[in-house]
C-alpha cells in the first residue's frame, strides 16, 4: 500500500516541482524573517486577520461585509506600499546584500554556554552595575530583549556584541562617553548595542521626578515585551519597566528576583530546547 502510494507521488512530482516548492518555501521563510526584524509584526498580524475575515465572509456569503472588504482590498496594495515603504526599501537592500549560503538555517548554532546561563550571568552583572550606579548617581538605561525583535531599536545605536560585565556597563554609562545618554540593548545574554534611542511614553501620570530615561524605559515596555532597567541620575533610584508598568525603588536583591523571573529562561523551558544544555551546579 505505502509502496504504491510513494510510487504515485514520485510519478506526480518531478524535479521542477520539487525545486518550485523549495524556492517558494525559502522565499516565505525569508519574508517571515524580514517581518520579524521590523516593528511591523503586529500590523502584519492585523492584515492576516483581515484576510481571514474576508475569506469567511466569502464562504458564508455575507454580502455587505464582503462588499466592504472587496473595496478595501482593491486599495490595500497601494496602502501597504505606502505604509511599509521604509521597510520595503530596507528589505530590498538587504536581499541585494544577502548571501544565500549565509542564511541562518544553514549555519550551525555554536554556543560556549547555555542561553539560560548567559542570561543569568547578564542579570547578575546588571544588578551589580545598577547597585554601583545608584551609589554614584550615574544614569543608566538597559533593555533586555525577549520575544519582540528590537532590531530597529538596535540600528539606532552602536553595535558592540560584548559580554555583559559590570565593568563594560560602567564604561558605557560613564558620564562623558559618547554612548552614556542612550540605552544598552541586551540580546541572548550579550550587549548587542549601546547608545540606542528608545520610544518615549505618552503616559501623563508619570511623576515630575522622573525624566527622559524613565519615559523611554516605560515607552519601550509599552511598545514591546522587553524588560528595561533604569537608574535615575538625579536620585539614584533603581526602577524596572515591563508591560507598561514602572516598578520603582528596587534594591539589588529585588531587582535580581524580577530579572530572574522575567528574563532568565526557566529550567522546564530549557529542557524543551535541544540546543540548550542542562545547567551544572
Amino acid at each position: 500500500m505505502w509502496y504504491s502510494f510513494i510510487n504515485r507521488l514520485r510519478a506526480s512530482f518531478g524535479l521542477a516541482d520539487v525545486l518550485d516548492i523549495i524556492v517558494v518555501a525559502f522565499l516565505v521563510y525569508e519574508a517571515i524573517i524580514l517581518v520579524r526584524k521590523t516593528r511591523t509584526a503586529q500590523l502584519a498580524k492585523g492584515i492576516i486577520a483581515l484576510l481571514v475575515v474576508w475569506a469567511v465572509s466569502s464562504v458564508a456569503h455575507l454580502r455587505t461585509l464582503q462588499f466592504i472588504l472587496d473595496n478595501l482590498m482593491s486599495w490595500g496594495l497601494i496602502a501597504l506600499v505606502i505604509v511599509f515603504q521604509p521597510e520595503l526599501r530596507r528589505a530590498l537592500e538587504q536581499v541585494g546584500n544577502t548571501n544565500i549560503f549565509s542564511a541562518g538555517f544553514l549555519r550551525p548554532k555554536a554556543r560556549g554556554e547555555t542561553l539560560r546561563e548567559a542570561w543569568r550571568k547578564a542579570a547578575l552583572a546588571v544588578c551589580d552595575a545598577a547597585e554601583r550606579f545608584s551609589e554614584t548617581r550615574t544614569g543608566a538605561l538597559i533593555v533586555f530583549e525577549k520575544r519582540s525583535n528590537l532590531s530597529e531599536i538596535i540600528k539606532t545605536g552602536t553595535i558592540l556584541d560584548a559580554e555583559v560585565t559590570q565593568e563594560m556597563l560602567g564604561t558605557i554609562f560613564y558620564v562623558g562617553t559618547p554612548l552614556h545618554d542612550g540605552a544598552a540593548v541586551l540580546r541572548d545574554g550579550r550587549i548587542e548595542a549601546a547608545g540606542c534611542v528608545l520610544p518615549l511614553s505618552d503616559n501623563l501620570e508619570m511623576g515630575k521626578d522622573m525624566g527622559t530615561r524613565h519615559r523611554a524605559a516605560l515607552g519601550m515596555s509599552e511598545n514591546s515585551d522587553a524588560v528595561v532597567v533604569v537608574v535615575s541620575e538625579e536620585t539614584g533610584i533603581i526602577s524596572l519597566a515591563k508591560n507598561g508598568v514602572l516598578i520603582r525603588r528596587l534594591d539589588r536583591q529585588n531587582l535580581f528576583s524580577l530579572l530572574e523571573g522575567d528574563v532568565v529562561p526557566p529550567a522546564e523551558e530549557e529542557k524543551k530546547q535541544p540546543f540548550w544544555r542542562k545547567k551544572h551546579g
